[in-house]
């Protein structure tokens, strides 16, 4: 059998497909699909201008008639907002990515990942591409980071991310706003971003370029790592609230009176929940 041309296009979604995959992901986190009178409808992406070259993309992989239109608008944030938006009528198509999983109207609590076999690492992209962040911190340090509504979106990069990195992450809802702030640090971003921006891959641009950025830097000599953080099970939390003092909970527990005395406060404040007796 000969090789598939892999710049034939593939059945429109087919997220096996890396490109696909990719496409669903940013248009499931940064996408909107509307639905008029009848069998009306449109789904859409509106990005910065610089970022055009995605929507391009994404009108090659679309074997349906969309559109890519640009304005220049006045916002919050600047005077002169230039954005490209890319559109696309077909029902067919529409009716393909809303029963993938992109719902109609409002959308950032609901979405979550295909129930479908799909290429994870590029789907995972097109999401962090679409509502996520990469690049350097304040102090110099490559970082990767998601910040999204789904609790099923955060959760999946958290279980993904330990099997690519190792490094285990937990979520909770930020009170400020309710969303979720996931974010990888250091050489676990760097391993997370080089795995996701592999050579040749679907990408924004930018984003693609912060990724092999990062790649550079190196921790200095005196930087130490810091240990695996151990999570508190609930026989710990049984064996905390018995012993009742952070110092002899720290020297029966192998964990520091700092750790402990913090544990033991959530506990009684409430602000976790007290193990069962």
């Amino acid at each position: 059998m000969a090789d598939q041309d892999p710049s034939a296009p593939a059945r429109f979604m087919d997220l096996q497909d890396p490109r696909y995959a990719y496409m669903f992901g940013f248009l499931q986190a940064d996408g909107h699909l509307s639905q008029g009178k009848g069998q009306k409808g449109k789904l859409a992406a509106e990005l910065n201008a610089r970022d055009i070259h995605i929507l391009r993309e994404f009108q090659q992989l679309t074997p349906y008639y969309s559109s890519i239109t640009e304005r220049i608008r006045s916002t919050n944030f600047a005077e002169r907002a230039h954005s490209a938006t890319w559109s696309v009528c077909s029902l067919e198509a529409r009716t393909i990515v809303n029963e993938l999983g992109i719902p109609y109207g409002k959308k950032s609590l609901t979405i979550k990942p295909p129930r479908t076999d799909f290429s994870r690492p590029d789907y995972l992209r097109g999401i962090i591409d679409a509502d996520g962040s990469l690049g350097w911190t304040a102090q110099g340090f490559p970082f990767l980071s998601l910040t999204s509504a789904s609790t099923a979106i955060a959760a999946y990069l958290c279980h993904y991310g330990k099997k690519v990195t190792g490094t285990e992450r937990t979520i909770s809802r930020n009170t400020r706003d309710g969303v979720y702030n996931v974010c990888y640090y250091k050489e676990t971003a760097q391993q997370l971003a080089a795995h996701l921006h592999y050579d040749d891959c679907l990408a924004l641009a930018h984003k693609k370029a912060n990724a092999e950025s990062i790649q550079g830097w190196v921790r200095p000599a005196d930087m130490r790592v810091a240990p695996p953080r151990r999570r508190w099970t609930v026989q710990d939390d049984q064996e905390l609230v018995r012993l009742n003092d952070p110092a002899a909970a720290a020297a029966a527990m192998d964990r520091t009176e700092q750790s402990c005395a913090m544990r033991l406060w959530r506990i009684r404040s409430g602000r976790v929940a007290a193990p069962p007796q």
